[in-house]
Formats: C-alpha cells, structure tokens, sequence
C-alpha cells in the first residue's frame, strides 16, 4: 500500500511537471504568457491586498495557489479543432492569458488613483517587468509619499433644519481634524448623512446633493475641507436652499398585487375594502390574511415623517408571514395644505397555502441497508394569520445483519408522525398586546411520536415543545425553548439482550438509557454571522465569522418539586414523577469559525468549539441523545462517525461506549475553486471527547488536565464540494495523522506510518462542515 501511495504520488508530480513545461504551448511568437503579478508597496499601512482588485489583467488561475491545473488541461489539448477530444479539453481548462500592455497601463493608473484616493495625494507607481522564453512576471511598485492631512473642517449648509440635523448628530460624524485626507471616508460620510435624513422626513434626499472641496495650505501636506449641501433641484428645473421633509399621509393595503403586470395603481384590480384601526385595506375577491396582522407589522402611520428605516423594518417583518411571497412598498407624492404629503401603498403578493410532499430515501446504518419514506402536508395560513401547519408521517424499513443470539428476527421498522404549527407573532398569556408587538418573535408549537421495533427492544419516544425564534439586526439569530418534554418508554426488551447490556451492571449508558425516561428541559440558543442569514455558509467570496452560543438544562423544576413534596427514591436512587424517573442535566457549547478570503478563488478557514453536558442531581449519566461523539463529517475525519474516543478508550465495537461529556474540536481549512461548480479543499482536524466521570467500561475515558492534551486526535485530508447555490455537496476523505489510542509506537503515529486500510475514512455531507 506504501509503495502504491508512493507511485500515484510520483505519477502526478511528473504530471504536472511535463504540464508546466507545455505551459506556452497556445502562447503566438511574440507574446508572453503573463505567468505572475505582485503588488509591493513601501508604506506598511497601505496593503497591496487592499489594491488588488484594481489589477486589471491576472495570471491563469492556480489551484490550491500551487498549480495552474486549467492551464495544463488546455494545453494537453491539440490545435485540431474538429476532434471532440480537443474541444473538451479547451472547455473545461483555461487559455493561456496573453500580456496585454494596454491592460497593464489600465491597471497602473487605477492603483495610482486608489492610493490617492486613501489621503496619499503625490503616490507613484512604477510597473516592472520580468521575461523568460515566453513568459512574463509583472511587478507594480507602490512609492506613497507623505500623506495628506485634513487640518481644518467647514460646513457650507443654507438649509437651517438640516443644519440642526447634522449638528444633533455630530457624534457619529466620520470626520475629524488630524484625520487622513480619504476619499473613501468622505464617501462613507455622505452616505451617512444621507441615511440620517432619510430617516426624518427627506424621502428624495441621496448623498449625490452632498460634496466636499477641499482647499491645501501652500508648502503643507494639510488640507482645509468643507462639506457643502447643494440645493434642491425642484420639478421645474429650479433651485431652493431648503430641501422638502415628508410626512405620511396615508397608509393603505393592497393585498392581491400581481408583480408580473404593470406597476401603475390603475391597473391593480380592486372589488373590496375594509377599514381596520383607520387603515384601509383592499382585496379582489376575499380577504385572506386578517386585518390585524397586517395592521400589526405596520411601522409606519399617518403624520409621522418618512423614516427610510422604518419602511426596511416593515420589509423584514412582512417576509416573516410565510403567506406572502412578495412585498412592495411604494410611496406616491401628495400636496396637502400646502404640506410636502406621501401616500403609501404596501402591496402584497401571496403565495402558494397548501403544499403536499413526499420523500423517499435509503439508509445505510453501519452497513445495514434500508429504505425510508415520509409524507407531509403543509398549510401557511391556517388561520388566516400567516400561521404555518405542518403534519408528516414517516416509516422506516432495515435489514439488520450481525446479530448473535436468540433474537426473534433480524429486521428494524420505525413508524413517525409528527406535527407543528408556527405564529408569525409572540404568544404568551397575561402579557399585553403593545408588549407583544414589540418582541418580533415567532411562536412555534410542536407534538412528535415515534415508534421503533427492534431484534433487541421496542421503543416509543414522544415529545412537545414551546419555542420562540426572532432576529434581531439580520446578523443575530435568537431561539429559546420554553418547554421542552419528551417521553422515552420501552414496552419490550429481548431477554437475551437484557441479560448480556443491562442487568449485568456493566455498561452504565445502557443501563441509563434502556429504562423508561422524561426529559424536561428549557434552553437558549443564539448564533451570529457576520454578513447576515441564518443558513449562510462560509464560502470563498467574502470575509465572514460566525458565533454559535447553545445552553441547556433539565429537570430542575422537578428536581425542585420532587424535594418539596419529599418524593421517595426508586430502588435505583432515583425520584420519578407518576412512577417515570427524569434526566437532570446542564449543557453549554460554544462554537467559532472564521472564513478569510485570500483572493476570488481561494480562502482559508477556521473553527474552534469547546462543549461540557454535566449530569447532576437525579441523574448520574447524560441521556444518550444528548452525549457528544467524535469523529464523522463534521469532526475528526480521520475517524468514521463515532469511531473516536472519549480520551484513549480505543473503543470495544459498541457504539454507546465511544460518547462523552465533554467535546473539544479545531479545524483549518484550505478553500480553492476549481474550475465549474467543483471546489477543492486541504484540511487539517483536531479534537476529541472525554467523560466527567470514571466508567469500568470506558478506561482512559475520563478527562484529566495533566493528560488531555496528549489524548488530541489529529487528522488531514483533502476533499471535492459541489457548490449548487442553494445547497453544497461535499466529499471528504481523511486520514489519521496522530491516534490517542496508543501511546507510542507506530500506531500512534499514522502520519508517518501510513496504512491506508486502517487510517482513511470517507464522508458524504451536504453543506460546510463548519
């Protein structure tokens, strides 16, 4: 196997080689292929990765920032273009790019102009050149200068009210003395000033109506800068100082908008109204939403100024009614009284109530094969308030091999049925109704049953839950369960395997989690992402880092009642309510990941988590559910899911054994786009878990400061992502780069005793894995 990895990895090195050699091959006599560009520059603050962009003609993409893979596949192919062969091959590489000294002196000016526009008002650039054969490398030499300073700053504003606004608001002006003359500040200022108005009534005010001049002292690097306020430019081609502030005059609804026809108010068909709290709303044929919903997420209400970030609120709270598929909201001018006035219309577009889905899937549990399949219906508007009903059923077929034993048969069925419905608004009793609209969560209630028959055991596992969800800011995501109770009862279990995993005492996880159990339980989660949305990945194309915050807890509040009422233990030390022993237990984690993005096609990526279940109480263990495992896709590749762990236990073939208390994990990945819709990845993966507690049938599980670190799996790999948009199939394949199951040797050390056989494992997942 050693010498086998050894020849596929000489075979692609000479590849490559011999590819690098024909790289010229499509390159016209002389031409050069343009093989490097650099950016350096003299002035630390002033980074040649902030200039990057403005480069006008970049070499043949490299993957992995190594090879130039496309260049080479185009190269392979032949000049003939009549052979189908030679035409794939050009399709899926990349042409050679020619040196252009037109894009070059393109280039040359636009970073000239970039670094003075950061306050560096006499910046050079050189451009440097570099040839061999027929290859080139470009060099732009960056010589800044002193910076300009802004040394004194003016306003010129003939309107007295907007003068009061900026005055107010002086605070977060992005302006100061002693700052760099940056044209990319003054910008950011105007928009701001912008945003400020358009937020107290100036709803035809943009940053165009704001300028600067700036004016520098003879013999200095200092400037004397004045912001101006141009008039107004009125209908009739004519000036004023003042510029019109807005008031809304009314508000109305028009709640079946075609988006697809003209956007003109005449040609919306309207046979209906009513009149809800003074707010008209208007409807075709019937009114499907009620009328205080839509009066509810109203943000805006006649008399008050225009405020452009109370219409964006009404954007973001209409898209939460999962009943409407758009919303458009358009503001018409009015004279009122000699008033500045704005009619506004909220348009709304519903969508599709009723859906019916059905899923079928196959399963593959350690080899088990089976089949699945599941059907749901779905209502978003169950009541006529944006509420969204859902009911599924699922069942579930396996083959189980491997058994050993006096088992009655060898096969799994599950049967499931589930059902949930969602309030776009807070429900809570006793709270008023002003208070409700001020706390923008959804209010989601749901029933689960399931029903699973196994060789070994039955199983019935019910819950119910009460959670809210709300956003705050696009870029936070909050969910709290209120009440979550679940029910796990065991009707059945074979004799064999009660005597071989329970009443032997041996194995404290299936003695805990083989029993009739309830589980109580409220908790917190919060998740940050720093460019907004809740299911955005961590891609090549931007610069992002993400914040995830989970704690939990349960059976407090009956721990609590069981004391008061002083409830008698069971015969395993336990108390139970109504005969049921409960799970108590606290839970936190914490997760972070940070994508940096290198250049357009390639980014590096992070993540750290740390997470800690403790049982307590009337509890010696975790429920099973709730326990961390190691390895899989989104862990410790090297390690197949659940393969790893806790500690240096190496593991006895049973599943229940290798799940811990405590979870740490880090990863770094390397991110390259390929070519198409294909992505590549490098990745290096460390962690593991450990138990709180000594368990008999876990030795060296157990988490100790003086020995953790040594007992951090680490693994590498590479893998293949296909990026569709709306969702990322990803195919990893690890290998185990150091073993915590032994503590020397060659086992330990798989990365440099490789066995193939023994240290790869691959996934299958879709999405990132951090």
């Amino acid at each position: 196997m050693k010498k086998k990895l050894l020849y596929i990895s000489l075979s692609v090195f000479i590849i490559l080689l011999l590819h690098s050699c024909s790289a010229t091959k499509f390159v016209p006599d002389g031409s050069y292929l343009l093989d490097e560009v650099k950016i350096t520059t003299d002035n630390k603050n002033v980074k040649p990765s902030t200039l990057r962009p403005y480069v006008r003609q970049n070499p043949n993409s490299k993957w992995f920032n190594l090879f130039k893979t496309q260049l080479y596949v185009y190269d392979l192919s032949g000049r003939d273009s009549t052979k189908w062969m030679n035409r794939f091959l050009k399709k899926i590489g990349d042409a050679p790019v020619i040196y252009s000294d037109s894009e070059t002196q393109r280039s040359l000016q636009e970073i000239t102009k970039a670094v003075q526009n950061l306050g560096y008002m006499g910046a050079t650039v050189l451009q440097t050149t570099e040839t061999k054969k027929k290859k080139i490398k470009l060099n732009y030499e960056v010589f800044t200068g002193d910076p300009y300073i802004v040394n004194n700053i003016k306003y010129d504003i003939k309107d007295s009210l907007i003068n009061d606004y900026l005055t107010t608001d002086a605070i977060n002006t992005l302006l100061n003395e002693e700052m760099l003359f940056d044209i990319n500040i003054l910008d950011a200022e105007r928009q701001r000033i912008a945003n400020l108005l358009q937020r107290n009534g100036y709803y035809k005010f943009n940053k165009e109506y704001i300028t600067f001049s700036a004016d520098t002292v003879k013999g200095t690097k200092t400037v004397d800068l004045t912001l101006h306020i141009q008039p107004y430019k009125q209908d009739n081609g004519e000036y004023i100082n003042k510029h019109p502030q807005y008031k809304i005059n009314n508000v109305s609804f028009i709640t079946e908008y075609d988006v697809l026809q003209s956007s003109s108010l005449n040609n919306i068909e309207v046979n209906d109204s009513v009149i809800y709290k003074d707010i008209p709303i208007y409807f075709k044929d019937n009114l499907y939403l009620k009328p205080s919903i839509l009066v509810d997420n109203l943000r805006i209400h006649p008399g008050e100024l225009y405020d452009e970030r109370k219409v964006q609120r009404m954007y973001n709270y209409f898209s939460r009614l999962n009943a409407l598929k758009y919303t458009n909201i358009r503001f018409f001018e009015t004279n009122v009284n000699d008033s500045t006035m704005l009619n506004c219309y909220i348009m709304l577009t519903k969508t599709k109530h009723k859906s019916i889905s059905f899923e079928v899937e196959g399963t593959n549990s350690a080899g088990d094969l089976g089949a699945a399949a599941s059907v749901s219906f779905q209502h978003k508007n169950l009541f006529k308030g944006s509420e969204t009903f859902m009911f599924k059923v699922r069942g579930a077929y396996e083959a189980i091999t491997g058994l050993q034993g006096d088992y009655s048969n060898n096969n799994y069925m599950e049967f499931g049925a589930e059902t949930s419905i969602n309030f776009p608004n807070f429900l809570f009793p006793f709270l008023s109704s002003n208070f409700k609209r001020k706390i923008r969560a959804t209010t989601e209630f749901g029933l689960q049953y399931n029903y699973q028959l196994r060789p070994e055991f039955s199983r019935t596992v019910a819950s119910a839950s009460w959670s809210y969800k709300w956003t705050q800011r696009v870029r936070n995501q909050h969910r709290f369960d209120l009440l979550d109770i679940g029910y796990l009862y065991l009707p059945w279990i074979s004799p064999k395997f009660r005597e071989d995993y329970i009443d032997k005492g041996q194995n404290h996880i299936f003695e805990y989690n083989y029993k009739n159990r309830l589980i109580a339980r409220m908790g917190y989660s919060y998740y940050y992402n720093s460019i907004g949305g809740a299911l955005t990945n961590n891609t090549i194309a931007t610069n992002s880092y993400s914040i995830r915050v989970n704690v939990e807890s349960a059976g407090n509040i009956l721990y609590a009642i069981s004391k008061a009422a002083k409830i008698r233990k069971n015969n395993d030390g336990e108390y139970a309510i109504l005969g049921i022993p409960y799970a108590q237990y606290l839970k936190g984690d914490f997760d972070f990941a940070q994508n940096i993005r290198l250049d357009d096609r390639n980014s590096i990526a992070y993540h750290a988590g740390i997470g800690v279940a403790v049982p307590y109480g009337n509890a010696k263990t975790i429920p099973f559910e709730k326990q961390y495992f190691a390895g899989g896709a989104n862990s410790v590749r090297g390690w197949a899911v659940r393969e790893l762990g806790p500690g240096s236990f190496p593991g006895d073939g049973n599943l229940l054994n290798q799940s811990g208390d405590i979870r740490l994990g880090a990863s770094v990945e390397y991110r390259s786009k390929l070519f198409w819709i294909i992505q590549g990845a490098v990745f290096i993966d460390a962690g593991n878990i450990w138990t709180i507690r000594e368990y008999e049938n876990q030795p060296g599980g157990v988490f100790k400061f003086d020995t953790f670190y040594k007992q951090i799996a680490l693994a590498y790999g590479l893998g293949i992502r296909f990026d569709l948009n709306f969702f990322v199939l990803r195919f990893d394949g690890g290998m185990k780069a150091l073993n915590p199951a032994y503590e020397s040797g060659k086992e330990r050390w798989p990365i440099i005793h490789p066995n193939f056989k023994r240290d790869f494992a691959f996934h299958f997942a879709v999405g990132y894995p951090f």
